[in-house]
């Protein structure tokens, strides 16, 4: 029976190189002179921005928005915090998202069944595994998918015939 798995995955060695470019340009730009200005990347999927000031923030995440793009990484994966800021220190943390949360699959799969498609989806994790007998109804099913905006960056994998 055809399936095919719906997952959302990142390339976390993608994500690392692209905070060291953005780290490497925040060192040289102009702007950026004598500013204590640093991206911090964990080995979880956490990106922490330290600047002096809020509107140095911003630019640092223009910074990593770029740098992310030029490496194929979908921005719609960060999961950006709310600037934290003292007297001469600011910081914001950046989540990279991965797999599909159960509410997101369960809205999902709820989509899937009202689109009255002849597909079976089940939630294995954090990914969705949908079969049926016809590939064109595999196929509808993607194109339902990408239609629809859940707010993350969607895959489909390990399609099967």
């Amino acid at each position: 029976m055809p399936s095919f798995d719906v997952v959302s995955e990142v390339d976390l060695q993608e994500v690392r190189n692209a905070v060291d470019q953005a780290n490497r340009e925040v060192k040289t730009r102009f702007d950026f002179k004598g500013v204590d200005a640093i991206f911090e990347h964990s080995n979880s999927s956490e990106i922490v921005l330290r600047a002096e000031q809020e509107f140095q923030l911003q630019q640092m995440m223009d910074i990593l928005r770029q740098k992310l793009v030029k490496r194929k990484v979908d921005v719609g994966c960060m999961d950006i915090g709310e600037p934290e800021s003292s007297l001469n220190a600011a910081r914001q943390r950046v989540v990279i998202q991965q797999g599909i949360a159960s509410e997101e699959a369960k809205k999902m799969v709820k989509a899937i069944k009202a689109g009255k498609i002849k597909v079976q989806a089940q939630i294995q994790g954090e990914q969705i595994r949908v079969s049926g007998k016809k590939r064109d109804d595999l196929q509808q099913v993607i194109a339902l998918l990408k239609e629809a905006d859940y707010g993350l960056p969607l895959q489909f994998t390990n399609f099967r015939d």
